[in-house]
């Protein structure tokens, strides 16, 4: 066996060497600037409230979310089902420290003139951000617990119960006192009138305007990529993986099986946070009702038809459902069916869409849009055809069965 990950391995090194050959060694730096410097101007080629640039900004927010949940089913290998937990933890954090909601008191914190009049707890957004930071990671390590002896479907099974469970409380929280006649939410009516984002020297940010808004999450998924781009050739990165890969392989080797399971969930649950405060003031309300468990499922199809592991593809992936989902489906195809005499619109079958685009991605490329390379490997059987073969032992356990002259590990 050691033999076949020697070749394995050699075989990997030498397509990298090979297209490392044929590109100059700056050149992922600059496709990486270039992207970058193409993602600031893109707003000038639109109107500054135009249907795109609407659709861009949720996408990339989706993005962001697509990202976070990556590194907890992707990196990790964690099922994840309740991720819509962490939107709303994220949301009601702009909520409680961003609007007038808590009445009774009066807090203000680098906010806008206007917001500096009002009741309520009013902190900048960066502010806001670093708490729905810090409470999504506290509840992501809470989520965590009682999965640290479970796998699989289990995990799905306790992190499907989380969400349901936060959504609950999101609807029934205006039951819950928390002082001087406040409550812990507002229920289906919602907190309205949260603040929009406001930097000393730039303004608070309008909807009509929406290049500010696309420039500061587009800000926001830049450092998320970075933070994932670190911790994916990190050492914890490389844990979580092996985490993924056998369990009790990985931790019979000194992998801290607790604190890594924990770390996943925590940072998956950072990023989401940060996601669902950005839609809280892009929204301008907070209500139960957006956070469905529909919602986990729509950016878990992110992270797997864009490719499971894979931080381009989650990031693609995240995009592309997004663009689908908030432009091209209600603004641009939307009346495509009465042109051939059908008496409907797209948006009324969206989720027959996505179903079938799932199904097409499954049957023609199961490994996503942008796989990892051992996924890719996997998947396509470019492993087992040249290496090895799986066979279907008599008792049902699959066993694997070396090429002549090799002996096992």
């Amino acid at each position: 066996m050691s033999g076949f990950l020697r070749r394995l391995r050699e075989r990997e090194r030498r397509a990298a060497a090979a297209v490392a050959r044929r590109l100059p060694p700056w050149w992922n730096r600059a496709l990486a600037g270039a992207l970058i410097v193409i993602g600031i101007v893109l707003p000038f080629f639109f109107p500054p409230d135009s249907g795109f640039m609407n659709g861009t900004i949720i996408a990339v927010t989706y993005a962001v979310m697509s990202l976070g949940l990556n590194v907890v089913v992707g990196f990790a290998g964690l099922l994840d089902l309740g991720y819509v937990a962490f939107y709303a933890l994220g949301a009601y954090s702009l909520g409680w420290f961003g609007s007038d909601f808590f009445f009774k008191l009066r807090v203000h914190v680098l906010v806008s003139p206007i917001a500096n009049t009002l009741q309520g707890i009013h902190l900048n957004f960066i502010l806001i951000l670093i708490g729905a930071a810090a409470i999504c990671a506290a509840a992501g390590m809470l989520i965590g617990l009682p999965t640290l002896r479970l796998r699989s479907d289990y995990i799905a099974i306790v992190t499907l119960a989380f969400g349901e469970i936060i959504a609950t409380v999101a609807v029934n929280g205006q039951s819950v006192p928390v002082g001087g006649g406040m409550t812990l939410t507002a229920g289906n009516l919602g907190i309205s009138a949260v603040d929009a984002p406001y930097f000393p020297g730039t303004g608070s940010f309008s909807l009509l305007n929406l290049r500010p808004w696309y420039w500061l999450i587009l800000a926001i998924l830049l450092l998320v990529l970075f933070v994932n781009l670190r911790l994916r050739d990190s050492r914890l990165g490389r844990a979580w993986v092996a985490l993924r890969e056998d369990e009790v392989a990985a931790v019979s080797m000194g992998i801290p099986l607790v604190k890594t399971k924990l770390l996943a969930y925590s940072v998956g649950a950072v990023f989401g946070g940060m996601a669902g405060a950005f839609f809280g003031t892009y929204y301008t309300e907070v209500n139960a009702s957006q956070f469905a468990f529909g919602f986990s499922i729509f950016i878990l199809a992110m992270v797997v038809i864009g490719g499971l592991g894979s931080i381009w593809g989650a990031l693609v992936g995240g995009l592309a459902l997004g663009y689908i989902n908030n432009y091209l489906i209600p603004d641009v195809l939307n009346d495509l069916p009465s042109k051939f005499g059908l008496h409907f619109q797209l948006t009324q079958v969206e989720f027959g869409i996505f179903g079938f685009l799932l199904v097409i991605m499954m049957l023609l490329r199961p490994q996503g849009l942008i796989p990892e390379r051992r996924r890719r490997l996997e998947m396509t059987a470019q492993i087992a055809a040249e290496d090895a073969q799986l066979a279907e032992a008599p008792t049902g356990e699959v066993t694997v069965i070396l090429p002549p002259g090799e002996g096992a590990a």
